[in-house]
């Protein structure tokens, strides 16, 4: 029998954490932690983790893909998500056409993680598309605030 244990330790006060209060914070965030020799190259999947006052508890390598796509399985997202005890959750994919363009691909599961969220409680804040010349944020052409 395999069990199943939880174990948490933070490595930093909250209080010294980055804090996320738009995109541009997340964007830029995430672009420091991206490989410049791969943001034109593969596509990969990244979320940021953040807690009840929007600061950055972690960053997770999701899943790394093709020039055209990756395939991002929502539970992995979630499950990384309740170990971390996040309270909300940022998406981020670069696309390495350098198009910042969402396709309907982008759109549909920016809706899936939406449903989903709201089921477990944990709030997707937004989705971005990042390139190397800039991002695209799905919630600010939604007029969404974090």
């Amino acid at each position: 029998m395999e069990e199943v244990q939880l174990i948490f330790m933070n490595k930093m006060r909250a209080k010294e954490r980055p804090q996320v209060t738009c995109s541009r914070d997340a964007a830029a965030i995430l672009r420091n932690h991206w490989n410049d020799g791969l943001i034109d190259l593969l596509e990969e999947f990244k979320i940021l983790l953040l807690d009840r006052s929007n600061r950055v508890m972690s960053i997770a390598h999701i899943a790394t893909g093709g020039i055209t796509a990756t395939y991002v399985d929502l539970r992995i997202v979630f499950a990384t998500a309740l170990k971390r005890r996040a309270n909300s959750v940022i998406l981020a994919h670069n696309h390495p056409s350098g198009n910042l363009t969402p396709s309907e691909a982008d759109i549909k599961l920016t809706n899936q993680f939406n449903s989903a969220g709201s089921l477990l409680d944990i709030a997707i804040l937004d989705h971005l598309i990042l390139t190397r010349e800039g991002y695209y944020s799905i919630s600010d052409e939604a007029s969404y605030t974090y």
